[in-house]
């Protein structure tokens, strides 16, 4: 049982009449995991806007700083699965303090990195610190937060992290135009020193009196079959493809695979509890994930590619554009419970994949010549689409578990997102290159067209997958009406 430095939020909720909300309780917990989010989702777009820029300081072509973008999310899909057992063993105040610290360094030296290399280990370096953050801050919430306003208080963290990709293009655009491409990682540093000061504060030490023993086995396991998958989409990408070498990369991840499903149902306590996968609402979410996240990962890394050496406009340009997207999601969030109180969880994913997937397909219309008036409100409108997707995505999984699984199933779901952005962004990158003709810019528009136009195809086909949840049922309704 559990060993809690703070009571449950189910023993202060039933022995507590007229207390505060648990919102307003809770409210330095949520400030601090939105500043985690924050922190993320700013780092993860500042990069974006800013790739051309860096390829051209470091003498490389921008379609090879995908190593930098998949190297970051391949580490924390890696090295997540351990969060569950570190918060157990050293208790979530600590762990999420040495997390932020880790990020923090990360980003310095992402900041002085003086080579592609250099800059692909300090991401590497800045993804062991990123791996706990995310897993750790949703397992908290679900800890502490009833489950009537569970979606409610991830809507309001995302809202957050949405922030973070409102300013990151901007700040990107800037720092690139009138500064310096290396104050994008820099910028986390101070925030980082906020963030440990609020943990310090404000953070639950929720931990076991024993934790059970670390499956060091299955997590070298899925790690190595995780990375041979990505470096046989590197090998792919290469300028000289060695077919055999990829093939090889390939077959081995596949008996890695298939070596941990049996490692994992002869364990106790498997680093990722592949049981849970009997409840159809666990695997519908993780598999829904990884065909969504698949198509639309690598989207605005394209869109910011296209704009910049496509349609030549300036990073600051490029990077004003990327901010309806996040507008959109904004938006979006404050809409989800209620259209998920109307739909439920089957009939919203149905609908809204196919949506997005159409979105998705209609960014081919785009040329040298379209008005940005029109770009602008055609990336609001997407966002605003997958901005439902992604809440609806996140929550799905936890709406049928035990409070018991709370951890396990965050650490599997964030597993599954970063793990599926980084084959996504590998995807997309490496689609756009073999579409590629020629270096003018009206190659680049139209290796972007059929780009996206795939990219569409393959995130319609998520709404296959969702399909095979149950028969909607009414949703508790998470906000008053």
């Amino acid at each position: 049982m559990p060993n809690d430095a703070v009571t449950p939020a189910s023993t202060l909720q039933a022995g507590a009449q007229g207390a505060k909300p648990l919102r307003q309780r809770y409210r330095g917990l949520i400030w601090l995991v939105s500043a985690s989010f924050f922190m993320q989702a700013l780092d993860s777009t500042i990069v974006n806007t800013a790739v051309p820029a860096m390829a051209s300081a470091l003498d490389v072509r921008p379609l090879d700083m995908r190593s930098a973008l998949t190297s970051y999310v391949l580490t924390l899909a890696i090295l997540i699965p351990a969060s569950p057992w570190l918060c157990d063993r050293f208790g979530t105040r600590r762990v999420f303090g040495a997390a932020i610290a880790v990020f923090g360094l990360g980003s310095l030296f992402c900041g002085i990195a003086q080579t592609l290399p250099q800059l692909v280990a300090a991401r590497v370096l800045q993804g062991v610190g990123g791996a706990a953050l995310m897993p750790v801050g949703r397992y908290v919430l679900v800890r502490s937060i009833d489950k009537r306003e569970f979606v409610a208080v991830m809507s309001t963290v995302a809202t957050f992290g949405l922030l973070g990709s409102v300013l990151g293009p901007l700040m990107g655009g800037a720092l690139v135009e009138f500064t310096s491409w290396r104050l994008i990682f820099l910028i986390n540093v101070p925030v980082g020193i906020a963030g440990l000061w609020m943990n310090r504060q404000d953070m639950p030490d929720y931990r076991l009196h024993h934790a059970n023993r670390f499956d060091l086995a299955g997590f070298l396991l899925f790690g190595a079959a995780s990375a041979l998958l990505l470096t046989a989409s590197e090998l792919v990408g290469a300028e000289h493809v060695a077919w055999g070498h990829i093939g090889e990369c390939t077959a081995l991840a596949l008996l890695i695979g298939v070596i941990y499903v049996w490692h994992s149902r002869r364990t106790a306590f498997p680093v990722a509890d592949l049981s849970l996968l009997k409840v159809r609402s666990v695997w519908v979410a993780l598999a829904g994930n990884l065909f969504t996240r698949l198509g639309i990962s690598g989207m605005f890394l394209l869109l910011v590619l296209f704009l910049q050496v496509g349609c030549g406009w300036s990073a600051l340009m490029a990077g004003m554009m990327m901010v309806p997207q996040a507008l959109g999601s904004i938006s979006a969030k404050w809409l989800v419970n209620r259209a998920l109180a109307r739909l439920g969880y089957r009939r919203l994913l149905i609908g809204n994949t196919l949506i997005v997937a159409m979105l998705l397909a209609s960014f081919a219309t785009f040329g040298r010549d379209t008005p940005a008036w029109l770009i602008a409100l055609m990336v609001f409108l997407y966002g605003g689409f997958g901005g439902l997707q992604y809440t609806a995505m996140n929550t799905l999984i936890y709406h049928d578990l035990d409070i018991r699984h709370a951890s396990m199933a965050s650490s599997m779901a964030s597993t599954a997102q970063y793990l599926s952005m980084s084959f996504g962004i590998a995807l997309a990158t490496l689609l756009m290159e073999s579409l590629l003709q020629g270096h003018a810019h009206s190659d680049y528009v139209a290796a972007f067209r059929w780009t996206v136009l795939i990219l569409a195809v393959v995130t319609a086909s998520a709404s296959r997958v969702f399909s095979r949840l149950g028969a909607d049922r009414p949703a508790r309704r998470e906000l008053p009406a």
